[in-house]
């Protein structure tokens, strides 16, 4: 079961990974789009614009990362519940045909022995 677990670490990194560089490619195309020189007839930007340009850019890579730390955490979290609902429903299943063998003893369920 660890190594299952830590399988499913590993693919939810890698799906997570990827996920953070197609933003960060959508929002760099976006913001490139945006700032495209060919519009003003100019190929040289200001400092202050590229310098504003490359705050912009961290800011948004800081909120794609902060982005995927909660969905990570999330993901996280979705998994301890699942294990949790795995083991009461285990031991609900355990539990009911403890029951069943209790109640019917040796005498057979009717729908047994019509087969």
């Amino acid at each position: 079961m660890d190594r299952d677990s830590h399988s499913e670490d590993t693919l939810s990194t890698m799906v997570l990974e990827n996920i953070k560089n197609k933003l960060i490619h959508a929002f760099r195309a976006t913001g490139e789009s945006r700032e495209n020189p060919q519009d003003s007839g100019s190929t040289v930007r200001p400092v202050s614009i590229g310098r504003s340009y490359q705050a912009n850019e961290e800011l948004r890579r800081a909120q794609i990362d902060g982005a995927i730390t909660w969905l990570r955490s999330e993901l996280l979290e979705m998994r301890s519940q699942d294990l949790q609902l795995a083991q009461t429903l285990l031991g609900l299943n355990t539990e009911i045909q403890r029951l069943r063998r209790e109640s019917f003893g040796g005498v057979e369920v009717e729908g047994e022995d019509q087969q």
